[in-house]
């Protein structure tokens, strides 16, 4: 029924050519909120009415008329109804609905991929430092940029995954200094441990673990950096070097638990060994976005609508950590990567302006709004009840592999993803591994899993469902299910613009539910062959859309449960 819909957008725009020359490109159809006014409408007459200086209702009934004349409107609509002021209703004819079916069991994991646009795309997400585990935060933020990522891909985009971490700076001096300390024997709570709210130093138990690594003199592999450690307990550049990789290592091993991969390890000392910032920096000072006061420099953000202007470099001769990310969105860019996503959390609001200012007045021809950012907030944990905050292993927070060890990944990237990424979200370890309709995910698996016990008990060869005769699929609950499914493709490119992988879990559960109540509405297996094979045929067809849906987020579907 997808390319049913592109027929009938082809025929709309031919008969707005007619009634209004010039107005072909504002075929669109929405879907009617009430399902009994039809399948699709058309709001052009309304839109068009004013300056043409026509009654909409009397232009919608010359639009019907030219609609109705097109060979695909013949075809495939049943019916064209005007509403109201002049809303077109239309009505398909079941044969239309019923190609949606073969067109799914034709494409398999292809139904809704478009085909290569030529056009890149850098989504950087993740980005920890290797300070410590990955916690819950970063585990929404990994589902939401390896779905965005998969959704990209399906539009034809060549996408590039890269994670952004800082080598160096004040965290990493703690986690080394943290480290040497473990390894000369103190621990939190010893006299000699930094003690108070903001003191320098990492408590958590996975500080012991590398301490006791570095002192055996082992080595740590990394996707990036391989490391054997000396054993010297007064080489704190060693220590630091071990850490950072040991940490790296961990970090890895969470990903591939979570099975998402990066192309790309993007370090910010490197931004800084490569001349970069101080490149960066001159290219703002050179636009004259630049000024000196109190034995700073500034950057006039004001000139590009921040709220007030931003220090670039502070008296004492650091730069501000604004500057670097405007250095790496340059890299970026000169990479060729002319759109670039960055998932962060709701924290990092405040650099977004200050970002796109620095960006501007550098002046290498990025435009305005460059770089898309998608915030979001942080995840707290219940478990029987109860908040959980506190992890063994990290000292004070839920780790990313704490939550798929009680659950499972699957759980984990679904309940993530189910809601926008600005939203607050509570994470129920008790409804992730309860087997029940109120466990989204595995509402939507066990959905998947039906239908392979019922194509399995057929013991038919599937492929020969392509070709059957699908008229039998008239009733309601079949019709629903059609409609549904020819909704994906629409529902897929919607949430890869939109940046709303939360779309595909609403969509997975839509689907699920229709597929359910035509289950209990309708048997499948019948004595009657032709009933039988279209009826399979639409069952096999949803489960191919709950698993290329699934696969989106990253999660299975499975064929039994």
């Amino acid at each position: 029924m997808f390319s049913v819909k592109q027929e009938l957008l082809s025929a709309l725009g031919a008969a707005l050519e007619q009634v209004s020359p010039g107005a072909g490109s504002r075929a669109a159809f929405e879907t009617p909120k009430v399902a009994a006014h039809g399948d699709f409408a058309c709001t052009a007459a309304m839109q068009l009415a004013k300056p043409l200086k026509l009654n909409p209702r009397q232009l919608g009934e010359q639009l019907r008329t030219a609609l109705l004349a097109q060979p695909a409107a013949a075809q495939w609509v049943e019916s064209i109804d005007i509403a109201g002021p002049g809303f077109l209703n239309l009505k398909l004819k079941a044969a239309a609905k019923q190609q949606v079916v073969r067109e799914v069991l034709q494409l398999g994991a292809q139904f809704g991929v478009q085909s290569a646009n030529g056009r890149k795309l850098l989504v950087e997400f993740v980005s920890a430092n290797p300070t410590g585990p990955l916690h819950v935060g970063h585990g929404r933020q990994a589902a939401l940029g390896d779905a965005i990522c998969n959704l990209f891909q399906s539009q034809g985009w060549d996408v590039y995954r890269e994670f952004y971490y800082n080598d160096a700076g004040v965290q990493i001096a703690t986690l080394a200094s943290s480290t040497q300390l473990r390894a000369l024997g103190f621990k939190p709570g010893d006299a000699e441990w930094p003690s108070g709210e903001k003191a320098a130093a990492y408590n958590g138990e996975y500080i012991a673990d590398i301490a006791a690594d570095f002192l055996a003199k082992k080595s740590v592999k990394a996707d990036d950096r391989e490391v054997t450690a000396n054993g010297d307990v007064n080489d704190l550049d060693a220590i630091r070097e071990f850490a950072v990789a040991y940490l790296r290592r961990e970090q890895d091993l969470d990903l591939k638990a979570f099975q998402v991969h990066f192309d790309n390890f993007y370090l910010e000392s490197s931004l800084y060994t490569s001349g970069k910032v101080d490149d960066a920096v001159a290219r703002m000072q050179a636009s004259g976005k630049t000024y000196e006061q109190d034995g700073a420099l500034w950057l006039k953000s004001t000139d590009y609508g921040d709220d007030k202007d931003r220090v670039m470099r502070k008296s004492e001769g650091g730069f501000t950590y604004f500057v670097p990310d405007v250095a790496y969105h340059i890299a970026k860019w000169q990479r060729g990567f002319t759109k670039v996503v960055n998932i962060q959390g709701t924290d990092h609001h405040g650099t977004i302006a200050r970002v796109r200012a620095g960006l501007q007045a550098a002046d290498v021809g990025i435009p305005p709004g460059y770089p898309d950012y998608v915030l979001h907030t942080m995840v707290r944990v219940m478990r029987a009840g109860v908040e959980v905050k506190i992890s063994k292993r990290a000292g004070s927070y839920v780790t990313l592999r704490d939550l798929i060890e009680w659950t499972s990944k699957d759980a984990v990237r679904f309940f993530l993803l189910s809601r926008k990424p600005d939203t607050e979200y509570t994470f129920d370890v008790d409804l992730a591994i309860e087997k029940s309709n109120d466990n989204p995910v595995y509402y939507v698996q066990y959905a998947h899993a039906r239908i392979c016990s019922v194509l399995t008990a057929w013991g038919g060869d599937r492929a020969s469902l392509k070709d059957v005769d699908l008229s039998p699929l008239d009733s309601p609950q079949a019709q629903a299910l059609m409609l549904l499914l020819a909704r994906y493709p629409d529902m897929l490119a919607s949430a890869a613009t939109e940046f709303a992988p939360h779309d595909v879990t609403f969509y997975l559960r839509e689907l699920a539910a229709s597929y359910h109540s035509y289950y209990d509405a309708e048997r499948i297996l019948v004595d009657d062959e032709a009933v039988k094979a279209a009826r399979l045929a639409l069952v096999a067809a949803t489960a191919q859309v709950l698993c290329n849906g699934l696969a989106m987020l990253g999660v299975s579907a499975p064929e039994k449960m």
